[in-house]
């Protein structure tokens, strides 16, 4: 089965009006980006999420860069990165590795919905709500991403 037979139903199904069903989508998308590289792939995503809960940012953001060196088209990998620059207020560096995110995946919703606040915190009004913009057309129906346009086209005004 090839991955747009995977993806595209659950695609679609973000824009279904049930919520459920939306939530049950979102999911399985996570899941399938997080199990990419299988669970040897996964096992390090999860190995890096304990490193940062555990607030061994540098030991994650190691990890993380040799698992990105080993398989650079590992999306999830850079997303988690991204995440991670996001979390320690690197804005730029983050917003590096969203982009390479949304290079590898395009409907990465994660990375553009990061993008757009990675934008705002660099006080790029015009690019997050681009940013944004992109994120609801994967996901029409996400509440947060649509106030955040609203705050950033009033920060404009």
């Amino acid at each position: 089965m090839d991955d747009a037979s995977i993806i595209d139903p659950l695609l679609e199904a973000l824009k279904n009006p049930d919520e459920k069903v939306r939530n049950w989508a979102t999911q399985e998308l996570w899941k399938h980006w997080f199990g990419q590289k299988g669970v040897y792939g996964l096992q390090l995503l999860q190995q890096s999420q304990a490193l940062v809960e555990a607030g061994k940012t540098e030991q994650a953001e190691a990890l993380l860069s040799e698992v990105i060196e080993a398989q650079p088209d590992f999306a999830e990998a850079w997303n988690r990165r991204a995440v991670l620059y996001y979390i320690n207020g690197q804005y730029q560096r983050s917003l590096t590795d969203c982009e390479m995110v949304v290079k590898l995946n395009p409907v990465h919703f994660g990375a553009l919905h990061g993008m757009g606040l990675c934008y705002i915190a660099l006080g790029n009004y015009s690019e997050a709500i681009r940013a944004l913009r992109r994120a609801l057309e994967v996901q029409p129906y996400a509440i947060e991403n649509q106030r955040l346009i609203l705050e950033c086209t009033a920060q404009l005004s």
